[in-house]
Order: structure tokens, then C-alpha cells, then sequence
């Protein structure tokens, strides 16, 4: 679709249609705005969201390297690898009080500021402690960016939410596979250094950075229009001012409302699914005699699903007036793999990974269900925290019980039951997450 053509209406009309303009004025989004300036975030929205994964899946691929390099232990390595999940979890919620704070856009431009410095210090910080450090300041940033870049949509493209969602998601899955299958041939590129080839993904983050300078140079140039408020002076609801000057609190009414908890929930035990299969799926295709080689290819399948799918999902989820049902063929495809990897691990083994690559396209769902399940930016911020926050929590020890029971009972039949036992919960608030309902509606919040 071409910035400059009216957005088509939905197959299905809904009670609640996004606005025909950003809800915002206070965050200084234009109501006219012009196709370059259009063009323009959407290329912004397109390298931040490629800049919020090579952080993780590049280090992977060098993990042993750098683990050598840095005398690392194996306790610390494990350590390593939970951090951005907590991260995620714990920065997260930081994000919307610095968005009403300093807007968005400029938590956004941060963020990708600290991902770059970050991953440009890291491998040669010195020692694990610098490692570690510059590791987390990098996540931080990713952790702001998570939250805010729903938001982002919310506030340009309140008409195109669904397909300005699967364009970010498509950029966040090719980042991801990118930096997992590049790092190395990267490295040994230039040089054979593994500090070099972790430290080159910096500069695609400081690339990413400026078309978000440029944005908030124009925006800041512009006259900074008054907050709305009624004739005895409050401020309207519905809006970030209002949200910030709420004296219950962002997270005092959210926790009201059932579909927000949903969607949490759903959210993280997506990104359980996602983390499991990242982490061990190699491990059980070697464990079943599948050459290493190959193993690592049906990953990457795995993974290389993500970037048609994550475009089609969103858009295809803004046509209904409830997500639900695409939530449950997700968990269905994904429960179909698990069972085949139970049953017949290497014989159907590239059928099962591409199963189960359309079962983790349940990441761009949740993107689009936060930003359908809220009438105003305002409320986008809320959900997109709680959400994110809730679920990237949720996610933390799946992947190490999963070792854990790997360990203890010597094959794979526990742990795959419970990666398709996880899938049923998923399944149910996935249905529950796509209803058709906002959670200003369910906690009484003002517009």
C-alpha cells in the first residue's frame, strides 16, 4: 500500500473504528501529514524493529567464542542467555512513564542510541562485568523499543494498524534470522575476531538512529499544541497528558481488566514456545540422529517463517472483529509439530519445523492485539507495558525446566509433552485476548 492512498476499510465493519488521525496532539504527531514525512516513519518504524533482536541471536551464534575469550563459566553463560527476558520484563515497565515523559518517538531514538553504544562497548568493555553491563544497557534499549513500537503505530497510522504491525514484525523477524545466520560468515569476513563480528551490529543500530533524529528535529520545530482540556479546565481523557495525571495510575486499572491479564498471559507463553524452540529444537533433531548441519537448517526454516507470516497475520487479524480464531490455528499448528516431534522426530522433521514456524507467528498477533484492544494511545502504552512486561515474566524458566527435564529424564518425550501442554493455556487466552472489547471498557477509563 502506498503511503499516499486512503487505507481500505475493513471486510467487517466494527463498533470502534480507529480514528481517521493520531488521538495525540499533545505528542505532536501531524494530522496532515505529508507522504515524505509518512515515508519517513515508516522507514524509522522498519530499522528500529530490525535492531531489536541482533542484540540477542548474534551473541548466540558466538557464545562459545566469546565465553572462551572472556574466561567465562558455564553458570555465568546460563545467566547470559535469562537476561533478556528479564530485561524485557523489568525495563519495560519503565517505558510508558518516559513516554509521557519525553514522548515516544524520543524514548524510542534513546533507545536505539543505548542498542548501539551498547553493542559497540560490549566486546571490548574488558572482563564478564563489562560484558554483562554493556550487555544489559543494549537490552534496555531493545526493552523500550518492545513497548513503544506498537505505540509508534498507534500514534501514525491509527488507520493501518494491521499493516504497519506486519511490517514492523516482518523487520523484527528478518532481523532476527539475519543476525543468526550472518553473524558468523561475518566474522570470519572480517578478520575472524569474534569482538568484531559482535561489535559490527552496533553500527546498524546507530543507522537506525537517525531518521528518528530527523523526526523529532521536525516535530520539535513545530509550535507544540496545548493540551486539550474542557471549558473547567481538566485535561480530556483518553490522552498521554491524562494518562500521566491520572491519580490511579497506569497499572492501577489495568490490573482490572481480564482481557489485559489475556493478553499477558498469551503473550508470554508465546514467548516461551518461541524461547524453547530457539534454544533446544537443534538439540532434538541431533538427539534423533538428524546430521548437526541439518539441524541447524530446520531452525533456521523455523525462524525464516516469521517474515511472510508476520506481515500477513496482522493485516489478516485487523479484518475480524475477534483474533481468537487465528490464536487457536496458531496453537493448533504448534501442537501438530510438538506431536511430531514426539512421534517421529527426524522422519517428518522438516514438516515439524515449519509447524511449528507458523505456531511462533502468535508474536505479531499479540503486536496487533495490543493495539486493537485500546481505543486510545494512552491506553496502547498501558497495555503494551502490562503485556510485554507480564508475559516476557512468564517466559523466564520455561526454557530452563525444559533443561531441566531434559537432564533428569534422559530424552526428549517429558519436555516435548510439556511444549505442547503450554500450547492449551495459550490456545484458551488467545480466545479470550480476541474478544471484541477494549479495556477502557472494562476498567471504566475516560476517553
Amino acid at each position: 500500500m502506498s503511503p499516499s492512498e486512503p487505507a481500505a476499510p475493513p471486510a467487517v465493519p466494527s463498533r470502534r473504528q480507529p480514528p481517521a488521525a493520531p488521538e495525540c496532539p499533545e505528542l505532536g504527531a501531524p494530522a496532515r501529514p505529508s507522504v515524505w514525512y509518512v515515508r519517513l516513519v515508516m522507514v524509522a518504524v522498519v530499522l528500529a524493529a530490525l535492531n531489536l533482536r541482533p542484540a540477542i541471536t548474534s551473541l548466540g551464534a558466538l557464545l562459545e567464542e566469546a565465553r572462551t575469550g572472556l574466561h567465562m563459566s558455564g553458570a555465568v553463560a546460563g545467566v547470559l542467555t535469562s537476561v533478556p527476558a528479564i530485561t524485557f520484563a523489568v525495563f519495560g515497565v519503565a517505558a510508558p512513564r518516559l513516554a509521557r515523559r519525553f514522548g515516544p518517538g524520543a524514548v524510542v531514538c534513546a533507545g536505539l542510541v543505548a542498542i548501539a553504544t551498547g553493542l559497540l562497548l560490549r566486546p571490548y568493555a574488558g572482563g564478564t562485568v563489562g560484558f554483562l553491563a554493556a550487555s544489559a544497557l543494549a537490552l534496555i534499549g531493545i526493552a523500550v523499543g518492545n513497548v513503544l513500537m506498537p505505540v509508534i503505530v498507534k500514534r501514525y497510522f491509527p488507520d493501518r494498524v494491521g499493516t504497519m504491525t506486519g511490517l514492523y514484525s516482518m523487520g523484527l523477524a528478518i532481523g532476527t534470522s539475519v543476525a543468526a545466520a550472518a553473524t558468523v560468515p561475518l566474522t570470519g569476513a572480517l578478520g575472524g575476531s569474534w569482538r568484531t563480528g559482535l561489535a559490527v551490529w552496533g553500527l546498524l543500530a546507530a543507522v537506525a538512529v537517525l531518521p528518528w533524529t530527523v523526526l523529532l528535529v521536525r516535530d520539535r520545530g513545530r509550535a507544540r499544541p496545548r493540551q486539550p482540556r474542557r471549558d473547567d479546565g481538566e485535561v480530556v481523557r483518553g490522552t498521554v497528558a491524562a494518562a500521566a495525571a491520572e491519580p490511579d495510575g497506569p497499572a492501577g486499572k489495568i490490573v482490572r481488566s481480564p482481557t489485559a491479564w489475556a493478553l499477558g498471559g498469551f503473550f508470554g507463553l508465546q514467548a516461551t514456545g518461541a524461547y524453547i524452540t530457539m534454544g533446544w529444537m537443534p538439540q532434538i533433531f541431533r538427539d534423533a540422529g538428524v546430521p548437526a548441519q541439518t539441524a541447524g537448517l530446520l531452525l533456521a526454516v523455523t525462524m525464516v517463517m516469521g517474515v511472510p507470516l508476520a506481515f500477513v497475520i496482522p493485516r489478516l487479524a485487523t479484518r475480524f472483529r475477534s483474533q481468537g480464531p487465528i490464536a487457536a490455528v496458531l496453537g493448533l499448528s504448534g501442537l501438530t509439530g510438538y506431536a511430531g516431534l514426539f512421534f517421529a522426530p527426524a522422519e517428518g522433521a522438516w514438516l515439524w519445523a515449519l509447524l511449528l514456524g507458523v505456531s511462533n507467528c502468535a508474536f505479531p498477533l499479540a503486536l496487533t492485539m495490543i493495539g486493537l484492544r485500546s481505543r486510545t494511545s494512552a491506553g496502547v502504552v498501558r497495555l503494551s507495558a502490562f503485556a510485554q512486561s507480564t508475559g516476557y515474566l512468564i517466559s523466564i524458566p520455561g526454557p530452563l525446566l525444559v533443561g531441566v527435564l531434559y537432564q533428569h529424564s534422559g530424552g526428549w518425550d517429558l519436555p516435548i509433552a510439556l511444549m505442547g501442554g503450554l500450547l492449551v493455556p495459550q490456545i484458551a487466552l488467545g480466545l479470550l485476548a480476541g474478544r471484541d472489547r477494549t479495556i477502557e471498557d472494562e476498567t471504566g477509563m475516560r476517553d
